[in-house]
């Protein structure tokens, strides 16, 4: 794992401290974290954050800075409710952890769906 990837890691640890059911796999090219036994968030090697979302939100969601459409390769979107976040764009606590709550929250959605 790159520095930058260990950095976010360790910061996404922290603020899921309260969550129960929280684990971490590799998958997307990145250490995804689940919760309830679903992905909410992956760190990239880079610094970067995927996020999972709400696909109702997700038009929404990529106006906010650093925001883009998540991609599996070139020419391959994953769809709405993907959205990678900029390293430059999580710089501090505050925004990631506003980012990690947007992904909590539609996993609660998901999870009291089942």
């Amino acid at each position: 794992m790159s520095p930058e990837q260990v950095a976010l890691l360790g910061r996404i640890r922290r603020l899921l401290t309260d969550e129960s059911v929280v684990r971490e796999v590799s998958m997307f090219g990145g250490r995804s974290i689940m919760l309830n036994g679903k992905m909410i968030a992956s760190a990239r090697g880079d610094g970067a954050l995927l996020v999972r979302v709400d696909a109702n939100r997700h038009d929404d969601l990529l106006h906010k800075p650093g925001a883009s459409q998540a991609r599996m390769g070139p020419g391959r979107d994953m769809g709405p409710g993907w959205i990678e976040v900029a390293a430059d764009a999580i710089g501090d606590d505050r925004q990631l952890e506003w980012w990690i709550g947007v992904a909590q929250a539609y996993n609660r959605v998901v999870t009291d769906d089942r």
